[in-house]
């Protein structure tokens, strides 16, 4: 695929949730496959922010390339007072900005803020970095950017 292919179809997959996300009547821009952000984030054209707390990504793994900007904290998850002040000082309020969290639900709740904050282009990762729960109430395995061998490590 050229650059400008590459360029084309991320440039698309952003409309595409962008009109779904007004269809839907988001607060923010829309919600993007994880197999669409690593695309947008290869090619340049998106910030991957991981809103987990420290320990997730410690324990659970997580992506090289994403910044991150915790929504809550700790084991209680206490919300992060700074998330919007924090998030623009990494990306800035115009770029396109792609937040993950374990499962889809935090990272929604982000770009809620986010978008209220005066984000112009936030998206949330849908299905999170683990996924839903499968029949054996575990994550990992049914949706979520692990299952579809996308780039993590883990400490």
């Amino acid at each position: 695929m050229t650059v400008a292919t590459q360029t084309s179809t991320t440039q698309e997959a952003l409309e595409a949730a962008r009109a779904v996300g007004r269809s839907a009547g988001l607060a923010y821009a829309g919600g993007i496959s994880p197999r669409q952000a690593w695309a947008l984030v290869e090619a340049g054209e998106a910030v991957l922010v991981d809103v987990r707390t420290n320990e997730e990504r410690v324990f659970v793994g997580y992506v090289p390339e994403s910044v991150h900007v915790p929504w809550a904290t700790g084991t209680s998850l206490t919300r992060n007072p700074r998330f919007t002040r924090e998030l623009e000082a990494k990306t800035g309020k115009d770029a396109v900005v792609l937040l993950l969290c374990r499962s889809g639900n935090r990272s929604a709740l982000a770009a809620e803020a986010a978008a209220k904050a005066g984000f112009t282009q936030i998206f949330n990762v849908l299905e999170g970095f683990e996924g839903d729960l499968d029949e054996q109430q575990q994550r990992g395995r049914d949706g979520g950017w692990r299952s579809y061998d996308l780039p993590w490590i883990q400490q």
